[in-house]
């Protein structure tokens, strides 16, 4: 099955903003250093799937980064194919128990430290959203494009997908305000607390996040 989906945007990217130095070095140090010490367990994980789900091991997806500039993003798969012999699937009967757990655990974003190294995301910041959502963000909310999306952020230690899309996105822009190193230090630390607890997996019970279809507020 096609795992990817190359969207264009539905306008143009702005102008790139420059590179914060400090912040851009804590990005590669700690993606290199989470690389080599996860690398058995990425393995692991690749040979995993690749037994459960088939090939490819990884899921890679258009999303849009800082000033609106689209990347392509790198995690392993945990869904089935949308079309099986039972008929076109959905998102929650695609999830697979090996997918369900991965998720829980967030071992299917570990590809995306590859995306840290790149440039196209950091560790920490707003969760990278589709291309298709650009147009449907307020003026507001639009402000989480002004920072390199990250793996983790404010949101995903406040609740992650247990919040709606306007509690998350008031977040993000809270987090675009008021960043920093320590600030990140801060939100690092409490990811590890939130993946062990397995916090927020989903909202409502559902395999995904509904789609994001415009503020309602």
């Amino acid at each position: 099955m096609p795992v990817s989906s190359v969207t264009a945007p539905t306008r143009p990217p702005r102008p790139a903003r420059p590179d914060d130095p400090v912040k851009r070095l804590f990005d590669v140090v700690v993606a290199t250093a989470l690389l080599l010490l996860t690398a058995p367990l990425m393995a692991a994980v690749a040979a995993a799937v690749a037994v459960r789900l088939g090939r490819p091991v990884l899921f890679r997806q258009c999303r849009i980064g800082r000033d609106d500039r689209p990347f392509e993003l790198i995690k392993f798969r945990t869904m089935r194919a949308p079309d099986s012999a039972r008929g076109l699937l959905t998102d929650a009967d695609r999830l697979t128990p090996l997918g369900r757990w991965l998720r829980a655990t967030s071992l299917d974003e570990l590809p995306t430290l590859w995306c840290v190294l790149r440039g196209d995301m950091s560790i920490v910041g707003p969760r990278p959203l589709l291309p298709e959502y650009l147009s449907r963000y307020s003026p507001t909310q639009a402000r989480r494009h002004e920072v390199r999306p990250g793996i983790t952020g404010l949101a995903q230690v406040r609740g992650r997908n247990s919040l709606d899309w306007d509690a998350k996105f008031s977040l993000d822009v809270e987090y675009v305000t008021s960043r920093s190193l320590r600030l990140d230090l801060s939100i690092l630390a409490a990811t590890v607390g939130t993946v062990l607890r397995r916090d927020g997996i989903s909202a409502d019970g559902n395999a995904t996040m509904p789609e994001f279809l415009g503020s309602r507020r």
